[in-house]
C-alpha cells in the first residue's frame, strides 16, 4: 500500500502531520512525488480558523493545500503523463476516509494525470505560484476592465492580478492599507486609501476578502463601473443608495477557468509574467504548525512555501 506523510487539519487551528494510506492509483492515475506547497492564505486560512461556510466535502479531518509541485514517479498506461515530469498538482482526493479539502499537502498525491500540469524544471518552488496566477489571470478576463483600474490588496494575488494587468495594457493601481506590504510593486503605484483621492473607477477588482469594505469602494465607482469580488466573503452587503445613484454592477471571480493555467505556465516560462519576489518566507513541511500560523499573521509573509525533499 502507498503511504504519504500529510498535513491534516484535525479541527480548527490543530494541524498534525500524519502518515496515510493513499487510494491505490488506477490506469489514468499519476502518483507524484511532492517536493513543494504553497499556503493559501484565502481558503486554508479560513478553514484553519473555522470560518469556511459550509459546502458540499466540508468538514474536518481534512487535507488542505491546492499548489503542490513535484515530480511523477508512477503513471498508468492511459494517464498522458511521463514518469519522471515535473508538475504542478491542483489538490488529490486520495486520502480515504480524510477528506481531501483540497488535498495538496502530502508528500506523495495519488491524481488523475489529466489534472496535473507538466512544468519545466526551471520554476523550482515558484511554481506553486501557478494556481493564483491563474486565478488572478481569471479575475482579469472576469473584470475584463477598459480603463483605470483599482486593486483592493497587496497579498499575493493582489500583485498578481496587477502583473496581469499590466500585461493587458493598463495602469493599475493598488491599495494596500499595512506598510509591511506596500513594497514589491512593479511598475505600478501602491497608495492607502487615504492617499487617493479617485472617485472614478470604472473598474475596481476586490480581493481582500473583506466584506465590509463594499460601501467605501462603491464611494470610488464611476458611473456604471463594475467591482469584481475575487476574495472569498462569507456574505456580501451594501447600502443600496450609494449603488443605485451610480448604476454599479459586481461580478464575482471564482477560481481559474479551462486554459488559465496552462496559459500563465506559459506566460511565465516566456518570462512576460514575473513570479518573482512573491515567495518570502520558507519552511520544512515537518514545521507546518509553525508555518500555518506565520502565513496567516505576519503581515510581512507574502507567500509560505513548505518543503517536503526531507520528509
Amino acid at each position: 500500500m502507498l503511504k504519504s506523510l500529510a498535513i491534516v487539519m484535525e479541527e480548527p487551528k490543530r494541524l498534525a502531520l500524519k502518515t496515510l494510506t493513499l487510494d491505490a492509483p488506477g490506469a489514468e492515475d499519476v502518483v507524484v512525488e511532492i517536493r513543494w506547497t504553497g499556503v493559501s492564505t484565502g481558503t486554508e486560512k479560513l478553514l484553519y480558523e473555522g470560518r469556511m461556510p459550509t459546502f458540499p466535502g466540508m468538514g474536518y479531518p481534512l487535507v488542505p493545500g491546492y499548489e503542490a509541485v513535484g515530480e511523477v514517479v508512477s503513471a498508468g498506461p492511459q494517464a498522458g503523463v511521463s514518469v519522471g515530469a515535473q508538475v504542478f498538482a491542483p489538490g488529490a482526493h486520495c486520502f480515504g476516509e480524510v477528506r481531501g479539502l483540497h488535498g495538496g499537502s502530502a508528500s506523495h498525491l495519488v491524481v488523475p494525470g489529466a489534472r496535473v500540469l507538466p512544468i519545466g524544471e526551471s520554476f523550482g518552488e515558484s511554481g506553486v505560484l501557478l494556481a493564483l496566477a491563474a486565478t488572478a489571470l481569471h479575475a482579469v478576463k472576469v473584470a475584463d476592465p477598459k480603463g483605470p483600474t483599482l486593486i483592493v490588496g497587496h497579498g499575493a494575488l493582489g500583485r498578481l492580478i496587477a502583473r496581469c494587468a499590466l500585461l493587458r495594457g493598463l495602469t493599475p493601481v493598488v491599495w494596500e492599507t499595512n506598510i509591511q506590504r506596500a513594497g514589491g510593486a512593479l511598475a505600478y503605484e501602491v497608495l492607502s486609501p487615504a492617499d487617493d483621492p479617485r472617485r472614478d473607477y470604472p473598474s475596481i477588482i476586490d480581493v481582500s476578502g473583506d466584506a465590509q469594505a463594499l460601501d467605501s469602494l462603491i464611494q470610488r465607482l464611476a458611473r456604471g463601473g463594475c467591482i469584481t469580488l475575487a476574495g472569498f466573503y462569507d456574505a456580501v452587503r451594501f447600502a443600496f443608495p450609494p449603488a443605485f445613484m451610480r448604476e454599479a454592477s459586481f461580478r464575482i471571480a471564482s477560481q481559474w477557468g479551462p486554459g488559465d493555467l496552462a496559459e500563465v505556465r506559459d506566460l511565465a516560462q516566456s518570462g512576460a509574467l514575473l513570479l518573482d519576489g512573491l515567495v518570502t518566507h520558507r519552511r520544512p513541511a515537518r514545521a507546518a504548525a509553525d508555518a500555518y500560523p506565520t502565513a496567516f499573521g505576519d503581515p510581512a509573509c507574502v507567500k509560505m512555501v513548505l518543503d517536503w525533499s526531507a520528509t
